[in-house]
């Protein structure tokens, strides 16, 4: 399967080429990159050996590149998307799928009229303890869930330099909650599916120049469950990640974001949960990673096999939308200052 990469804006995408490097038995070369940066191009394309390319419409034209991974800043997605789509490549774009509902609208028919297989890639979704998660919710093993509470965090303000990249511009990428929030909110919705109501809280803490990098979020279900999404990119340390309180049961997970894995966490249980009737905490085998690079670094197994056509999606283009939209709807909240629903047509405003 060879790959053409149309951006490396996102520093992830070296996770998942230098893997792919290591890993021919993967079934992916990347063959050829480019950039509208043309520092980033030539540096990337050098390290990856890969040819670099002048144009993103030369790229997707190519006989010889039968896939695409699109790491490019966010503002960028939907036309690369739907280039690709139209050039009848299979699409791997680096989350979120777009900054606008109107954009992502403007993906899905595109994918779609095109029949071309798209993921959003989610390194949440691939993590073991996540679809531990998620098996042990879909099991019924704890009963109905009652509450769920996920806390995602990044260390950015020990990062001088944070404020004065991409992310943390509005025109290309809205702001720190909306890039990096959208992890949590996708797999929330991978678990749980798209809630009725939000209503968010958003703050600016540390500095001006990193807006939103605090804030709380409440889902509400149509059948009462209650789910929390908090964030924050100027956390230093943490340990628990999520938890969970069902008919019959708990559950509590640790070490599932960066700030949980930064100090010595090689003995602590990454989940465990309880039962009513079982005299303790049954603890989940799977072990913490060394580091959350790690983790961005195993995304690269699943989307190969998704591109050699061995597994499904990671997440399909109209799943990757609606959880789009439960980001958008914590703005529009935050905004009114109420709690809205997520079918608002106001969320088009966004």
């Amino acid at each position: 399967m060879n790959i053409g990469i149309l951006g490396f804006a996102h520093g992830h995408i070296g996770g998942l080429t230098g893997e792919w490097m290591k890993h021919p038995e993967y079934g992916v070369s990347v063959i050829c990159g480019w950039d509208h940066d043309e520092s980033r191009r030539k540096k990337n394309c050098a390290d990856l050996g890969a040819q670099e390319v002048a144009g993103a419409e030369q790229l997707v034209s190519r006989a010889d590149v039968d896939a695409v991974v699109i790491a490019v800043e966010t503002a960028y997605h939907a036309r690369l998307a739907i280039l690709a789509a139209n050039a009848k490549k299979s699409i791997i774009l680096y989350k979120p799928l777009s900054l606008t509902l109107a954009e992502a609208d403007a993906i899905v028919e595109a994918v779609e009229n095109n029949g071309r297989p798209f993921t959003v890639a989610w390194q949440m979704r691939v993590d073991p303890v996540n679809l531990q998660i998620k098996q042990l919710i879909e099991s019924g093993v704890m009963g109905r869930p009652y509450f769920f509470r996920r806390r995602h965090c990044l260390s950015m303000h020990n990062n001088p330099d944070f404020k004065n990249t991409w992310h943390t511009d509005e025109k290309l990428n809205r702001d720190i909650f909306a890039d990096d929030s959208a992890h949590t909110a996708d797999w929330l919705y991978s678990l749980f599916g798209l809630p009725a109501t939000v209503s968010c809280e958003m703050s600016t803490m540390h500095i001006p120049q990193v807006k939103n990098d605090t804030a709380a979020a409440l889902f509400r279900y149509d059948d009462g469950l209650i789910v929390e999404m908090m964030f924050s990119s100027a956390c230093s340390a943490a340990e628990i990640t999520s938890e969970g309180y069902f008919e019959k049961g708990a559950l509590q997970h640790y070490g599932g974001d960066g700030p949980a894995t930064r100090l010595p966490h090689e003995t602590q249980a990454a989940l465990k949960w309880f039962v009513e009737g079982d005299p303790d905490w049954r603890v989940s085998d799977i072990p913490l990673p060394s580091s959350q690079w790690d983790r961005i670094k195993a995304q690269a197994k699943p989307l190969a096999d998704f591109l050699n056509g061995k597994r499904p999606a990671v997440c399909g283009v109209r799943e990757a939308r609606e959880s789009l939209r439960m980001v958008l709807a914590c703005y529009l909240s935050a905004r009114e200052g109420c709690r809205v629903r997520l079918d608002d047509v106001r969320l088009y405003d966004i």
